[in-house]
């Protein structure tokens, strides 16, 4: 199922499974997977592109090696948070995605995160051609890490309601 709200993602979701982040590109896919409790993302692969089909194919078995519980997919917005090509191609990857899997799909902003993670890789003294290796899927640990943060400050018990003294 494509869930919209990322409330409705985490209510998806099983307890103490990693979900799985995805920076679609047109020639590459980078994917991040999070811990158990879901709290660091870690850039894994980057798949090259071919068509769907293959792509739909390496994935998926990603996932299913990881046991992943759900995936989360870079929507590209536009700066002004308008919606281009680039959003309808990652809607329709998902479409035809959820053809093929179970799993809860849901998106997430992820303007600057192809920048912050190229920054991250500058101040890491990484190489031209390893940046050019890794840069999606450090892209998807951004946009994963993201999510797992909003996910995070969702899932905290209220506080707990504070007695007549306290308010005096």
């Amino acid at each position: 199922m494509i869930l919209t709200e990322i409330a409705d993602f985490l209510a998806a979701l099983p307890p103490n499974r990693a979900i799985c982040g995805l920076d679609l590109g047109d020639k590459t896919i980078g994917i991040a997977v999070s811990d158990l409790r879901r709290s660091v993302a870690t850039p894994i692969h980057t798949l090259r592109r071919t068509k769907f089909t293959t792509d739909a194919t390496e994935l998926l078995a990603v996932l299913t090696e990881r046991n992943i519980a759900g995936i989360i997919l870079g929507l590209p917005l536009n700066m002004d948070g308008s919606e281009g090509p680039r959003v309808q191609s990652t809607r329709a990857f998902a479409r035809n995605l959820i053809k093929l899997t179970d799993l809860p799909i849901s998106f997430w902003d992820e303007r600057l995160s192809t920048v912050a993670a190229e920054r991250a890789l500058l101040e890491g003294d990484t190489s031209r051609k390893r940046r050019r290796e890794v840069i999606d899927q450090v892209a998807a640990g951004y946009i994963l890490q993201g999510v797992l943060d909003r996910l995070n400050y969702m899932g905290r018990a209220p506080a707990p309601p504070r007695n007549e003294a306290e308010n005096g």
